[in-house]
């Protein structure tokens, strides 16, 4: 059910675990290069078309209007509401937090220079439907780029049978404060975001998670628009100690695996009984599980279970793996953290399971995956703003030190760039 490795094993798991990347397949690439190209020559009509062949859905409009929007959102459960509108609390005052100010230094000679921070004018937001359909990923998405600044959100999302969208995403849209909504889903509305079409307008920067076409149209478009990252199968790691419940280890390892075969749930322990207790959980739990079959699948493929003599040694694996969610059911966790390199989001002690960041905590699921984590962050403000440096020299200063710039550029054999002082310079 799950492979167990010992400590001879530490070069073999990360081999293993790097396995599961794979290769982008060249007729994918070909299918959504031929999609993308078709909505930058047709706009509304090719994703109609589109629509009509992939979703089988005749649409006579992409835009939800306002009276679609409120309808659908009254349809939902107020308890799912109110819940919503806390986990939205929780997740602006963290993100708030992450907000930053621009600076201006001054030196002699009446120079100064600084950095303004300017936020992204607009972001598109792709928002799966059907069985993927998760609104706890709008607020993730939409939240961090309001707090920003963002002037529009524009959200994309597949139309259900009836031609309509998911009533809870629709809720979750209104709770976050989404702009305008379309229905149109696939490597076609990635496209719409990034070119424009009569109805979406362009925009600066596309989030959020999607099938391989649309993973593959977001890396084709990049350069045109900025993405958040490109999403892989979901990952846990837990780092537990003897006093860990192993009810508690595996019900968290098996969060993960419920989401695909290719998820990867990981244990790294120093005590051989946990880890045999745990593996009979995850055996006991798992045949009550709704999604039995793609758990065992994945435990069987991305399962592991490895005990070593020292929790030094648990994190350095750890810190090669990179993994998107890590959990230290240790008995004082937070005098761990200096230990962790690599992660994306990091859950302290016994209690605080994985599934409080998903939804309600307050910090960002949206995170790196694959090993990315060595050098990606989860999604957050910074994200949806722009850094632009100013400079000011008096002409004292370039009095001064203009000599020290000519010389450089004609080392760099750039005349142009050393005459554009000269001729200040020689003013006089």
């Amino acid at each position: 059910m799950i492979k167990q490795f010992t400590k001879n094993d530490k070069a073999a798991i990360a081999k293993w675990i790097n396995e599961r990347k794979g290769n982008d397949d060249p007729k994918i690439i070909d299918q959504v290069k031929e999609i993308i190209d078709t909505v930058i020559a047709k706009g509304d009509q090719a994703l109609l078309d589109y629509t009509k062949a992939f979703d089988h859905v005749n649409l006579s409009s992409l835009r939800v209007s306002e009276e679609e929007l409120n309808t659908a959102y009254q349809s939902v459960d107020q308890e799912f509401i109110q819940y919503m509108e806390e986990a939205k609390a929780n997740i602006i005052f963290y993100h708030e937090a992450q907000k930053k100010q621009g600076f201006e230094l001054t030196k002699e000679n009446g120079i100064y220079l600084g950095q303004r921070i300017t936020p992204l004018q607009r972001v598109g937001v792709y928002v799966p439907g059907g069985r993927a359909a998760y609104p706890s990923s709008v607020l993730m998405n939409v939240l961090p780029a309001r707090i920003a600044g963002v002037e529009e959100i524009i959200m994309v999302t597949p139309p259900d049978k009836e031609g309509g969208i998911d009533p809870y995403i629709a809720a979750a849209a209104k709770i976050a404060g989404v702009d305008q909504i379309y229905k149109v889903g696939g490597a076609q509305a990635v496209a719409a975001l990034a070119y424009g079409t009569q109805s979406i307008p362009r925009v600066d920067k596309i989030i959020g998670p999607g099938n391989i076409f649309v993973a593959t149209a977001k890396k084709l478009v990049y350069g045109q628009v900025d993405i958040d990252m490109i999403a892989g199968p979901s990952e846990i790691l837990v780092i537990a100690d003897a006093d860990a419940n192993p009810r508690y280890v595996a019900a968290d390892l098996l969060s993960q695996a419920e989401h695909d075969p290719m998820a990867s749930a990981i244990l790294l322990t120093t005590d051989h009984t946990l880890a045999q207790r745990v593996i009979e959980q995850l055996r006991i739990q798992s045949k009550q599980l709704l999604k039995q079959d793609i758990v065992k699948e994945s435990l069987a493929n991305y399962g592991a279970v490895m005990v070593l003599d020292t929790l030094e040694e648990c994190f350095e694996i750890s810190n090669e793996l990179a993994p998107e969610h890590l959990e230290l059911m240790l008995k004082e966790p937070k005098q761990y953290l200096d230990q962790v390199r690599n992660a994306g989001s990091i859950f302290l002690g016994y209690m605080t399971c994985e599934s409080i960041g998903d939804y309600f905590g307050g910090t960002n699921h949206v995170l790196p995956t694959g090993g990315t984590a060595r050098f990606y962050s989860a999604l957050n403000v910074d994200n949806f703003v722009k850094k632009s440096s100013y400079l000011y020299w008096s002409e004292e200063a370039l009095k001064k030190d203009g000599k020290k710039i000519i010389h450089i550029a004609e080392h760099e054999h750039l005349d142009a760039h050393a005459n554009a002082v000269k001729v200040r310079l020689e003013h006089e």
